[in-house]
């Protein structure tokens, strides 16, 4: 009996283990879940900036530059055949503003920046006329768009009018030199009608661009029987006016015409005011076009006639996205960012990236040679006015902003305010020649 129990026992155990063994049975069929996964990020559309970033102009084009990619991403980036894709921005600083660098050096930052970050486009670019045409010749074989916003050489024109194959990727949005002398003596002989002004004394930058201008005004002063008391150019960083200046008030000049984008400039407003000149100063200094000139030089620049070159940074009720892209400026950099900002560069470099944009959107891709085609038919309303390619990829500027991109003309007036005078049917008062200094 004990017998029959240990082995009953040992069955029962043996059973057990047996079963503890054996595979489970299966489940009852359930409706499969994924595992959650991550959406890749679409892929960015890198837009490169390489430009002299230690100037006024540059600095503020590249902000400008980030201001547009920032509210393009914000509503989603850009449609590229059916995908957004957003905006990235990569930098480098040329340093072609400083005196003594090479061509050369500039020209290797510009490749170092098209190989390493893998560009789609550049945007704002050269700052000097001189590097233009090289930088031309250099990103030609990289066949992507490039948006220049700042070197004014007529160069760009000449050479996609006669090699369009080679260099049809090139396009300007900002003003040329050729426009510059046009806005420049449209304003003189409004002048010279108004006030009888008959002689000038022209003062300018020893630089393709700023020489360029000054010749060009003085042809269009002895065709026009203005006498040219003179004509004098200074090297990049000089300081000292006043030989040219005695000359002018010597030989009683009605206007004194300067054209300089080199910071140093601003002295020639302080020695003019110091000497007591009589003239009207009208032309372009740049550390005299932001809103905090009047703080840095002491009120001396009261009555002085200053160029935008691009409207944008000077805002106009006649172009009221002006008016808009100053408020928002102010509110992502700072209201004292957004006085001091360059007369010639930001609006202009704000605007490329939307007209980029548009391009990728009707192309549908990123292809150089279909976004040119792209480039070449966009139309549209920006901070600068009315933008429509030429033939020749220049931007045309005119006098009317709903028709045409505009350059504008202003008067520093007591208590420190710009007063747009030109072009006339933006102008928000008439020129009004300033009292003898004391």
């Amino acid at each position: 009996m004990k017998r029959a129990i240990v082995m009953g026992a040992i069955l029962v155990l043996a059973l057990v283990v047996i079963s503890a063994c054996a595979p489970a049975p299966a489940a009852p069929a359930a409706t499969a879940v994924p595992a959650a996964t991550a959406v890749p990020a679409a892929q960015p559309i890198i837009i490169g900036v390489p430009t002299a970033l230690g100037t006024i102009e540059g600095s503020d084009s590249l902000n400008s530059v980030k201001m547009a990619v920032e509210e393009i991403n914000s509503k989603g980036g850009v449609n590229v055949g059916g995908t957004k894709r957003p905006f990235q921005v990569e930098s480098i600083d040329t340093r072609e503003a400083e005196a003594g660098i090479p061509v050369n050096d500039a020209l290797q930052a510009v490749e170092k920046l098209i190989l390493e970050k893998k560009l789609n486009a550049i945007v704002v670019g050269a700052f000097r006329s001189e590097v233009l045409p090289a930088s031309m010749d250099l990103v030609s074989k990289y066949k992507i768009p490039y948006l220049t916003t700042i070197g004014m050489s007529p160069v760009l024109q000449q050479n996609v009018t006669n090699d369009y194959s080679k260099y049809k990727y090139f396009f300007r949005l900002g003003l040329n030199s050729t426009y510059l002398v046009m806005y420049l003596t449209e304003t003189l002989g409004f002048m010279g009608k108004e006030f009888g002004y008959k002689k000038a004394y022209i003062i300018d930058q020893d630089v393709a661009w700023a020489k360029g201008t000054g010749g060009g005004v003085e042809t269009w002063f002895k065709n026009n029987g203005w006498t040219v008391l003179g004509h004098d150019s200074y090297p990049v960083g000089a300081s000292e006016f006043a030989t040219s200046l005695t000359k002018a008030k010597d030989g009683k000049a009605d206007v004194i015409v300067p054209i300089f984008d080199m910071p140093q400039a601003g002295v020639l407003i302080k020695q003019a005011r110091a000497m007591q000149v009589p003239s009207l100063l009208m032309g372009f200094v740049s550390p005299v076009a932001p809103g905090t000139a009047w703080k840095t030089f002491d009120g001396e620049v009261e009555g002085m006639v200053n160029f935008i070159f691009e409207i944008g940074p000077l805002p106009m009720k006649a172009v009221p996205a002006s008016v808009a892209y100053n408020d928002n400026f102010a509110k992502k950099y700072g209201e004292e960012a957004r006085a001091k900002m360059s007369g010639h560069g930001p609006g202009p470099s704000y605007d490329s990236v939307y007209v980029l944009a548009k391009a990728i959107e009707k192309a549908g891709t990123l292809d150089g040679d279909k976004l040119v085609e792209a480039l070449e038919q966009v139309e549209m309303d920006g901070v600068i006015g009315h933008i429509k390619f030429g033939k020749d990829h220049q931007v045309v500027y005119g006098l009317d902003p709903k028709t045409t991109a505009v350059g504008a003309a202003f008067q520093w007036v007591k208590p420190g305010v710009r007063v747009p005078v030109f072009p006339a049917i933006a102008a928000e008062a008439k020129i009004q020649v300033p009292a003898v200094p004391k």
